[in-house]
C-alpha cells in the first residue's frame, strides 16, 4: 500500500527523541497494513501488523523470506508476552527482565506446542513506534533473506525503495549486530544465534 506513485516515504527522526508526529504517521501506516522500516539498537527492522494477513504476506514477499520461517514479535511492554498466552518459566522471566529492553530475542512455547519469538528493542524510535501502533508488530531485519542486515536507512532504501511504505531514518544503529536468540520453549534452553551481548547472556544463563 505504497504512497503516491508507489514511492517509499522517508521520515528523518531524532534517534534519542523521535518526533511524535512522525511516530503517529508510521504507526497509522502499520495499522492500515503498511510496511515500515525502523531502527533498533541492533539493526533496522521491517515492521508489519501481525493481525493483517495481507501485510504479512507482503512482508515475506519483499524480503524473499520462506513462509515457514516465523517472524519475531517486537514488543514495548512485558504485558504483551502475557497476552500471547505463552508458557514462561521463572528463569525465562529473569532473563527477559535482565536484558530487556535490549538485543535479546527469546522463543517461547504456547500450550498447543507452537512457538513464538519475542524481542523488546532498546531504541527510543522502536519503542515509541511499538507503543503507538496499538497492534502486534513483527519486524524481521530489513534486508533480503540471506543478506547482511541494514544498519542505516540508506541501506534499507537500496533494497526496498518503492517496495515498502515508509522508512523512519534514525541514523546508524548503535550496535550494528543482530540480537542474540535463545530458545526457551524447551526444557534445556538453547542458544540459536549468537549476536549482540551473547557472552553476557550466556553467562547469565550458565551456558558454557
Amino acid at each position: 500500500m505504497k504512497g503516491v506513485g508507489g514511492r517509499t516515504r522517508v521520515l528523518k527522526v531524532d534517534p534519542g527523541n523521535p518526533d511524535p508526529e512522525a511516530i503517529r504517521e508510521a504507526a497509522a501506516l502499520l495499522r492500515r497494513g503498511g510496511l515500515v522500516a525502523f531502527p533498533t539498537e541492533t539493526v533496522y527492522g521491517l515492521g508489519a501488523n501481525l493481525q493483517d494477513p495481507q501485510a504479512i504476506q507482503e512482508l515475506y514477499q519483499v524480503k524473499q523470506r520462506p513462509f515457514e520461517k516465523r517472524a519475531t514479535l517486537h514488543i514495548a511492554d512485558f504485558r504483551q508476552v502475557e497476552e500471547e498466552k505463552v508458557l514462561v518459566s521463572p528463569a525465562a522471566w529473569e532473563l527477559m527482565r535482565e536484558f530487556w529492553p535490549g538485543p535479546l530475542t527469546v522463543v517461547l512455547a504456547r500450550p498447543d506446542g507452537s512457538t513464538i519469538g519475542f524481542r523488546m528493542p532498546g531504541h527510543p524510535v522502536a519503542l515509541a513506534l511499538l507503543r503507538q501502533a496499538g497492534v502486534p508488530v513483527v519486524a524481521p531485519s530489513a534486508n533480503l533473506t540471506g543478506q547482511e542486515p541494514a544498519t542505516r536507512a540508506e541501506q534499507v532504501l537500496e533494497v526496498f525503495k518503492d517496495k515498502i511504505d515508509m522508512v523512519l531514518d534514525g541514523g546508524t544503529t548503535p550496535i550494528g549486530v543482530s540480537s542474540t536468540v535463545v530458545d526457551l520453549s524447551v526444557e534445556s534452553p538453547r542458544l540459536l544465534r549468537e549476536g549482540a551481548k551473547a557472552a553476557e547472556i550466556k553467562r547469565f544463563m550458565g551456558l558454557g
